[in-house]
């Protein structure tokens, strides 16, 4: 990648922010939108709060970024259960802050079983990846935060083994893991580990807020960072086929890569050559995108192809990354999230080469009040046009006590899917679980209650999550695609599905982490509109490609890569 003059932005408190004003409304459509959210986590049994830094002030950007939450079918019931992590208070824990594993009742409601499982430990913990690393038929967890990550193998009984140390995972000294994926990068039916590091955190270097006149917002002393501190390289690991992994960070040209905020990492075959990419949310810094020269190196080419800056040539504060074909033409799209007083970013995949910066024609430059974190592409009405929704939450808890405008908790965002590339925004029309205000950081995407719509989990940080309840109204009908590879590896990650529907096509891809460093339902959800049959076309990594025509809507479909469709059944709804 060749040098490239980015001009001066604004520091806004370390982070990158063009400080620009929103657009002007246009008149609503007025169209009725079907998909209502309403928080129902209390009711679900969800009532710890997640534990993650001050709650009236920060010194440190540890306490400040948050962390991500996955939807995972951890006992392979057929039914989604959560896994929400946690963070630590500066001075010390207080009891309760632990990662918590909740098994899925089955009628609306969850049980925590934490200690059962063996998942019980506190620290500080960002991000998560879901995906079964030994092909063994259970999904394993591997986990980010600072100083160390872990995984946890799923031993099938409804317990996990640390396995960190004898799978060649642990390192020496403390680092910041923030983003991190599976990916079977060379197509050998085992999953491979990208981790991406946020920055050097060392408490007795970087200055607590307060202590630096250059860390300010508006004028309010903050927590520095992170522009000022020193940025990471990130790491990928080879699956050996044994149990073990070894770093090729080196050898594999990743480490060449430097000068970034890594965050969300995404894995996926954005170019359409059948081999995964991996893309990069960089914070204030140029996002990356590792394409693979499958040789065993990768080669870093974001600015090439369009997505490590915005129209502007400028840097943005990546942080959020929403993967999914928006505008229904069999290519995945990407949504990038960023600071207040800043647009967020939606790029439009053109071609193989390059992707188009469309935020502000698709209509989302009349949103840019909030920090904005986790993000998703998804059709939350099921009318066959995927939507945008995304949760904010401020930084800086100090500096909406003196400055109103900049609230610590703000609402959610939710555009509705226009087609034609456009976009609106519903303010209220989504439910109370949009509008609501807290300071939010990951969001999962899954249907918990197997209904036949996108439910959505909430990490709010120093209170309870939010579970979003989709209750759909009118009569749209929806497919799910459940895959299980036999060549390829066993969690089906890398594999893409395009299902043709009224006349309309749309292409997603499993993928194992996206939103804000969490991890979503495995299944793939289509929303159909009126169309009540399908056709289904699925590629596998292996490139294995199978073909099924007419295939009934409001059903799960399950399909094994080597004996096609094993399974065709509506979902029990919970009670």
């Amino acid at each position: 990648m060749g040098a490239m003059l980015v001009p001066a932005l604004p520091v806004c408190g370390q982070m990158a922010s063009r400080g620009v004003a929103a657009k002007q409304r246009g008149k609503a459509s007025g169209l009725p939108f079907n998909g209502w959210l309403t928080d129902v986590a209390a009711q679900a049994g969800l009532t710890a709060p997640v534990i993650y830094g001050g709650v009236d002030t920060n010194a440190y950007i540890l306490e400040a970024i948050g962390c991500g939450a996955a939807f995972l079918d951890y006992d392979n019931d057929g039914w989604l259960d959560i896994l929400l992590l946690t963070g630590s208070r500066w001075d010390s824990a207080p009891e309760g802050a632990t990662n918590r594993l909740y098994k899925n009742n089955r009628n609306g409601t969850f049980t925590d079983v934490t200690a059962k499982a063996g998942l019980t430990r506190s620290g500080w913990f960002s991000g998560v990846t879901v995906g079964d690393y030994n092909n063994d038929g259970f999904e394993d967890i591997f986990i980010t935060g600072w100083p160390h990550n872990v995984l946890y193998r799923n031993n099938g009984d409804g317990t996990f083994t640390d396995v960190t140390n004898e799978a060649g995972l642990a390192r020496e000294g403390a680092r910041w893991g923030a983003g991190c994926t599976w990916v079977d990068f060379d197509r050998n039916g085992h999953l491979d580990l990208f981790v991406s590091n946020y920055l050097k955190f060392d408490p007795k270097v970087i200055p607590a807020a307060g202590k630096d006149n250059n860390c300010n917002f508006k004028g309010v002393p903050i927590n520095c960072g992170p522009r000022g501190l020193p940025p990471e390289t990130h790491c990928l690991y080879r699956n050996n086929g044994d149990g073990t992994f070894t770093d090729i960070s080196v050898s594999a040209g990743i480490t060449k890569a430097t000068g970034s905020y890594g965050l969300t990492t995404v894995a996926a075959d954005f170019d359409g050559d059948g081999w995964p990419e991996i893309y990069v949310a960089c914070d204030s810094t140029p996002s990356l995108l590792f394409k693979y020269n499958r040789d065993g190196t990768f080669t870093e080419d974001g600015l090439g192809r369009g997505v490590a800056l915005n129209e502007d040539g400028q840097e943005q504060a990546g942080m959020g990354l929403g993967i999914g074909d928006f505008n229904l033409d069999g290519k995945l799209d990407i949504l990038k999230t960023h600071f207040t007083e800043d647009t967020p970013a939606l790029y439009a995949n053109e071609s193989s080469t390059s992707f188009d910066d469309v935020t502000l024609r698709s209509g989302l430059g009349v949103e840019t009040r909030y920090v904005s974190w986790g993000a998703g592409i998804q059709d939350l009405d099921n009318d066959g046009n995927p939507d945008l929704f995304w949760v904010t939450g401020s930084v800086y808890p100090e500096v909406g006590k003196k400055l109103p405008q900049y609230p610590h908790r703000t609402p959610r965002v939710l555009f509705r899917n226009l087609g034609g590339g456009k976009f609106e925004e519903l303010l209220t029309e989504g439910g109370p679980g949009v509008s609501d205000a807290h300071c939010s950081r990951g969001c999962v995407f899954g249907d918990f209650d197997n209904d036949g719509d996108i439910d959505i989990l909430v990490v709010n940080l120093n209170e309870a999550p939010s579970l979003l309840r989709n209750d759909m109204k009118g009569d749209n009908h929806w497919i799910k695609v459940k895959l299980e590879g036999v060549k390829s590896n066993r969690s089906a990650i890398g594999a893409r599905v395009v299902v043709h529907y009224g006349g309309k096509l749309q292409a997603q891809e499993v993928i194992a982490q996206s939103s804000f460093l969490s991890s979503h339902d495995r299944r793939l959800h289509f929303g159909l509109g009126a169309a009540q049959t399908a056709d289904l076309e699925i590629i596998w990594p292996s490139g294995l490609k199978q073909s099924f025509k007419g295939v009934a809507a409001n059903r799960m479909i399950t399909v094994n890569e080597v004996k096609g469709i094993v399974s065709a059944q509506a979902l029990p709804a919970s009670s």
